[in-house]
């Protein structure tokens, strides 16, 4: 499939002829209430099953229009936005296998999700959106195979921490390349805070956000980035959010530890309510994850054949509130404090104890390997993260060592550079067994350009013998299952606060199956 910029040359002329099952073909009439273009922010499918996929898109002409509906013209109207899913990208009369039509209310932005089933396992699909004379441009999509399918590969990309001031979105144009099968984001989708960056890409509104409004404004305004429409619109997406797309650093029914203004826990807690619908508004999620209130079921599970099992937990709703930072080093190992809560710790064994796929992995947005960034003999872990949480973490890697879970992977975000290590039982005994292999992907574009590898890198590499890598590059990570091994490949970029750069495979880590860590690590283009 070419994904090309050009919107107007996505555009298929005509809706599919032809008698369908499910709704009559797309028909082209005028709506006044959406005026021109009302996909600015673009398409998306996401959280494949074998038989099913949820559509999305959101109606707004104006992403950034103040009052949060989009430049709709009659905004306080429900309008009825018609979809098709076709086995071709012609949306020809033998091609298109479902249509329907969905309600995009302003209770929740004129978003629509539109949770398509009958479909066939382990199938390519292409899908688009009509309302009254405007057709969305084309998505990709693509089911998971049957849960007892005997496949020989499964390809995903791991991305995290998009913002916006900081560079551009060309991370996103390659992974739009790259055509997997999954796109696994970790979270801070968005950025709250008000920065205007330097490089003529301020955040709108200028301020930090925390009315519905607002939120649904930069959500819009990031939806509508060129790259980002690309690969929203290339493979599904399984999402989940972290801290950035409420507040910095929140965690369960407590505001950040340094803020005032919303310290109240009822204040606070219809903040992160608004936060979280205007996620759920604006993600190709299912219904199921739409919020109540300030709560969002988040952590679920996907299944790719025999092959993978796909664990997104939550590390934000259910955590003990972090140290301070200054008793972090001795408090992270506090008994009793929690990172996933006890419901969630019992369906994450649960599931991972299930002998049935290959790999196991576990995606949640915060790295999962001991990072002592201090030089020499002083300790230096950062608090948010499960260094935070060191007792925690050693209670559930006994658990998964006890299970003898194989094949484990765990895959994570927030930290703003690339990471490749071995997971321990127990980072502080030298003898700890290895557990699995933890993967972070650094940033889109948090923290700028950034380098090959930076001092507290270096310090980091020099105080953890489990770390395989440690680069500050921007970029993502792809993954390629296979029955013989996981291949990990590290993909940066030269630079973010210009457009276009390239894309280099920086290394490639491979897990051997059956083996726990990393087996080998291949070195690739240093830039």
């Amino acid at each position: 499939m070419s994904l090309s910029l050009s919107r107007r040359s996505l555009l298929i002329a005509g809706a599919a002829a032809g008698a369908m099952t499910m709704a009559p073909p797309l028909v082209a009439s005028a709506d006044p209430r959406v005026g021109s273009d009302p996909f600015a922010c673009g398409v998306a499918s996401g959280d494949p099953w074998p038989t099913s996929v949820v559509l999305w898109t959101r109606l707004a002409p104006e992403p950034t229009a103040l009052d949060g509906f989009g430049g709709l013209r009659d905004p306080l109207q429900e309008i009825p936005v018609s979809w098709e899913i076709s086995t071709d990208e012609a949306f020809s009369s033998h091609g298109v296998v479902r249509r329907g039509v969905e309600l995009a209310t302003p209770r929740w932005g004129h978003s629509v999700h539109a949770e398509v089933d009958g479909l066939e396992p382990g199938r390519e699909y292409w899908y688009r959106f009509r309302v009254g004379n405007e057709v969305s441009m084309v998505g990709r999509t693509k089911t998971a195979p049957a849960p007892d399918a005997d496949i020989a590969s499964f390809t995903s990309v791991l991305a995290t921490c998009q913002n916006l001031p900081a560079g551009y979105f060309t991370a996103f144009r390659h992974i739009a390349d790259e055509q997997v099968d999954l796109v696994l984001h970790v979270g801070d989708y968005i950025y709250e805070g008000g920065a205007a960056g330097t490089i003529g890409r301020p955040h709108a509104p200028l301020k930090e956000i925390w009315d519905l409004a607002d939120y649904r404004v930069r959500f819009g305004q990031y939806n509508a980035d060129p790259d980002l429409i690309l690969a929203r619109r290339s493979a599904p997406f399984m999402c989940v959010f972290d801290d950035h797309e409420v507040e910095n650093n929140w965690a369960a029914d407590r505001s950040e530890i340094d803020k005032e203004a919303d310290q109240d826990r009822e204040v606070w807690l219809a903040r992160r309510a608004r936060a979280l619908q205007a996620w759920y508004e604006n993600l190709p999620v299912r219904k199921a994850q739409r919020p109540v209130g300030p709560d969002v079921q988040a952590y679920r599970h996907l299944r790719f054949g025999r092959l993978a099992d796909v664990h997104m937990v939550d590390t934000r709703q259910y955590r003990s509130f972090q140290n301070d930072p200054k008793t972090n080093v001795t408090d992270r190992w506090l008994p009793g404090r929690t990172m996933l809560g006890a419901a969630q710790e019992k369906w994450l064994l649960n599931g991972l104890a299930d002998r049935s796929a290959r790999w196991r992995v576990m995606a949640d947005p915060v790295q999962m390997a001991q990072q002592d960034a201090a030089a020499g003999d002083a300790v230096n872990v950062p608090n948010d993260p499960w260094d935070g949480y060191a007792w925690y973490r050693t209670h559930l890697l006994s658990q998964v060592h006890d299970l003898g879970v194989t094949n484990f992977v765990h895959m994570a975000g927030n930290g703003h550079w690339n990471m490749a290590s071995d997971l321990l039982v127990n980072f502080d005994e030298a003898d700890s067994p290895v557990v699995g292999a933890d993967f972070m992907a650094t940033s889109i574009t948090s923290g700028g350009d950034g380098s090959e590898q930076d001092a507290t890198a270096r310090n980091r590499m020099a105080a953890s013998p489990w770390l395989k890598l440690a680069n500050t590059r921007r970029g993502y990570q792809k993954t390629v299952y296979t029955k013989a091994e996981l291949r990990q490949e590290i993909k940066v970029l030269p630079y973010v606060t210009k457009p276009d750069a390239p894309v280099y495979t920086r290394a490639t880590a491979v897990v051997r199956d059956g083996v726990p860590g990393i087996s080998d690590m291949i070195r690739g283009t240093i830039v």
